[in-house]
């Protein structure tokens, strides 16, 4: 099994979610706060960089920096965009999961909160 035909993780997942979700916006502290928003997550930003960088090694993400602004600094954004294969991991994972999932009943009653 080669990197790509692995399946994402959960945060994995949520990350290039959020990255397709932000579109042109999809940066460190936005993904943070969509994914804050969203599900309720509180990501560190060390957590976030280096799955990204890990996502960025095996190809499903590509990344460029944005220009330096005052407000930040001087430092620059750094932008996030799923590719093609990160796409194609996405729908693997997907579709693995709605496999899983068929025929799947829960208990009536239970509390899986």
């Amino acid at each position: 099994m080669t990197t790509k035909d692995k399946f994402l993780g959960e945060f994995e997942q949520f990350l290039l979610l959020s990255i397709l979700k932000l579109g042109d916006e999809a940066y460190g502290t936005t993904i943070r706060q969509l994914l804050a928003d969203k599900i309720e997550r509180d990501v560190t930003i060390g957590a976030l960089y280096t799955t990204l960088d890990r996502l960025e090694k095996k190809g499903f993400v590509t990344s460029k920096m944005g220009e330096a602004t005052s407000e930040r600094g001087g430092r620059a954004k750094k932008y996030f965009r799923v590719s093609a294969l990160g796409e194609h991991a996405l729908k693997r994972s997907k579709q693995a999961l709605q496999v899983m999932w068929q025929d799947v009943a829960l208990q009536a009653g239970h509390s899986y909160e």
